[in-house]
């Protein structure tokens, strides 16, 4: 991996054979005035490659003179070797205030599923499982019955006892066991709890072992995401996402509950989000190449509501006070039976919830991650417009849901936007000329900002002393880019000429509030359901992220904001759709199903609104980050040190 030293700062960092250099400069806090995305339309990203050579980074911006000196536009740049790279503004800025540049990026580390791991816990044993047998043939002297033919070899070749055959395997088992001479495969159907029979859910003309398949589906609000998982060796074969069609009746769970009420409505949305997972299932076996007949279960995992009207379950009192669901514990039933475009044989198993708003996603998070199983005391925190905290380890657990707004998806925010190409992903700015270095998803010209841009703007922003700890700018800085438009002040991210909008692309006050509102509740979140259980953020030994932007957000500018609370950034993981994982979980082991149903009865769930101190919580995390700096000595710190440096 090659590296590269940023002079005059004497910073190094390791980056990927043809990583982008602009990108390389913001993972080692070394900030490059650039406004355009990195399309290379600005023209202000000029750095001089001192030694070794980039490829790329000659511009029309760059004169004939500029480029023997070797300036090369860093957004233009790839690293294919060790080199060293001088900043030229920076070059004439005094050492001793070089330590204002950013800290370089802290993101969590992933945390994926370790199947090896997995197998010598004993946790590896698909629910469905496949056994071959060659049978023989009935004479006039062994004229068992087909279906009392194969229990009996399964017994006998495969010590497989308590077995019951459904009526559909028996309707089907006599041309069955015929096609291929009496070679034949049972698929079986491991019960959750011992002492309960096996089912004969299946059977397959000769030896079909080596192809046994299962989907995982996450059921969400505004996505459907479903995994072909490889029930052999634990693999996924291809993943899959999509909308859900849901949101053509309502964006919001509300809306939907609503329209849900209305004549037909239920009906309605339960037909909708059952073609949006069978449009998720065909795109599947089309990419995998594997045929409908070879998938033997579907796991699926959704929020409370979602999982409710999946399964055509009025869900209106959710909304209503007590806020009550119709269950929180749903049987097995026929993926046939909701209308999926699988085998007959196909078992659909819905993830339970624990409470209106804490459901079935977070609970498959929570088996996922493996926190129940951990004596670590963890916080897992799934966010989005709403954000699920689970704070526990095997001794107990304990959860609740707060209201966190759309800002961390882009709403709100007068430009914001979902992660997608032209979305500001990563910021950074000049303490000295305010001056903006941004990047965009896809390195193109900028037209909004996402929710991880979003978080690293702000924080940056707040340490380079361009906001107050209330989100208000400071208008006494001698830059052009915080003026004030129709009342509201506001910064210039990208003048229109640098954009894909035609327009400004500016960060409002209006912004910056409803970014610390949407922190607020999550920080206040955590801090109340630490209270409740007698415990505070000093005994938090692990920090879990799960959920859309988990991955891309710095978490030393989540810890500044005050999103996060203050933890060593090493005790965090990230495992990405947790919804998914803990449903992908529970295709490949039976114990996850054993251990699901008393995991669920073991978190206690607390609704924040009837908590006394969460609202006096909310209101004291409504600054950056915070009003009792105690929270945050290392935030605290880091600002002493740059107001010291710049009297």
């Amino acid at each position: 991996m090659p590296k590269i030293k940023f002079l005059p700062h004497d910073k190094q960092v390791e980056v990927d054979d043809g990583d982008i250099l602009i990108r390389a400069a913001l993972e080692a806090g070394v900030h490059i005035n650039a406004s355009c995305g990195g399309e290379g339309l600005c023209g202000k990203c000029r750095v001089i490659v001192e030694s070794g050579s980039v490829q790329g980074g000659i511009s029309e911006k760059l004169s004939g003179e500029d480029r023997e000196k070797g300036y090369r536009l860093a957004c233009q740049s790839r690293v294919i070797e060790d080199i060293a790279v001088r900043i030229p503004i920076e070059s004439e800025i005094d050492a001793s205030v070089l330590n204002l540049q950013s800290s370089p990026r802290r993101t969590a580390r992933i945390q994926e599923m370790n199947l090896e791991e997995l197998k010598e816990q004993g946790l590896f044993n698909p629910p469905v499982e496949k056994k071959y047998l060659e049978l023989p043939p009935p004479t006039a002297q062994d004229n068992l019955a087909d279906a009392t033919r194969l229990v009996s070899y399964l017994k006998l070749k495969h010590d497989e006892h308590r077995l019951v055959v459904d009526l559909p395997v028996i309707r089907k088992l006599p041309p069955i066991l015929r096609q291929e001479d009496f070679r034949i495969t049972a698929i079986l159907a491991r019960p959750v709890h011992a002492g309960r029979k096996t089912r004969i859910i299946n059977v397959q003309a000769g030896d079909t072992t080596d192809r046994n398949f299962a989907i995982a589906v996450d059921v969400g609000t505004t996505t459907i995401y479903g995994q072909l998982v490889n029930l052999i060796d634990g693999s996924a074969v291809a993943q899959y996402g999509d909308f859900n069609g849901q949101i053509s009746y309502g964006e919001d769970v509300i809306s939907r509950m609503i329209y849900a009420e209305k004549p037909g409505g239920l009906e309605r949305l339960q037909e909708v989000v059952v073609e949006s997972i069978n449009k998720v299932i065909r795109k599947l076996l089309r990419r995998s190449k594997i045929d409908v007949d070879e998938i033997n279960n579907i796991t699926l995992a959704g929020n409370t509501t979602m999982t409710q009207l999946l399964l055509k379950v009025p869900p209106g009192f959710i909304r209503r006070s007590p806020y009550v669901p119709s269950s929180t514990l749903y049987p097995p039933v026929k993926a046939a039976d909701l209308g999926f475009e699988l085998g007959d044989h196909v078992d659909a198993l819905v993830y339970p919830a624990v409470s209106s708003y804490v459901g079935g996603d977070i609970v498959a998070g929570v088996m996922g991650s493996g926190i129940y199983r951990t004596d670590e005391l963890t916080l897992f925190m799934d966010i989005g417009t709403n954000a699920e905290i689970v704070i526990g380890n095997r001794d107990w657990l304990a959860c609740a849901a707060c209201s966190a707004g759309p800002a961390f998806e882009g709403g709100g925010i007068k430009f914001g936007m979902r992660a997608a190409k032209g979305a500001v992903e990563d910021f950074s700015i000049d303490p000295f000329t305010n001056e903006p270095m941004l990047l965009t998803i896809g390195n193109v010209r900028p037209k909004g900002i996402c929710g991880s841009g979003l978080i690293t703007m702000v924080a940056n922003m707040f340490e380079a002393g361009v906001i107050d700890n209330k989100g208000k700018f400071n208008r006494d800085l001698a830059t052009s880019r915080i003026r004030k438009t129709d009342g509201v002040v506001e910064y210039v991210l990208a003048y229109r000429e640098e954009t894909q909008i035609d327009r400004d692309l500016v960060l409002t006050e209006i912004d910056i509030e409803n970014l610390i509102r949407a922190k607020g509740a999550i920080y206040s979140g955590c801090i109340t359901l630490l209270a409740e259980v007698g415990m505070g953020i000093d005994d938090l030994q692990r920090i879990i992220l799960a959920g859309g932007f988990g991955s891309y957000v710095d978490l030393e500018k989540a810890i500044t904001i005050g999103l996060l609370p203050e933890i060593d950034p090493d005790r965090v993981t990230f495992v990405g759709n947790g919804s998914l994982m803990g449903a992908k979980m529970s295709a490949l082991t039976n114990r996850i199903r054993q251990d699901v149903v008393e995991v669920t009865r073991k978190m206690t769930n607390f609704e924040l609104s009837e908590t006394a101190s969460f609202m006096d919580n909310y209101v004291a995390a409504l600054f950056l980050p915070h009003t009792d700096m105690r929270h945050f000595p290392r935030v605290k710190a880091r600002l002493e040190m740059r107001r010291a440096a710049l009297q």
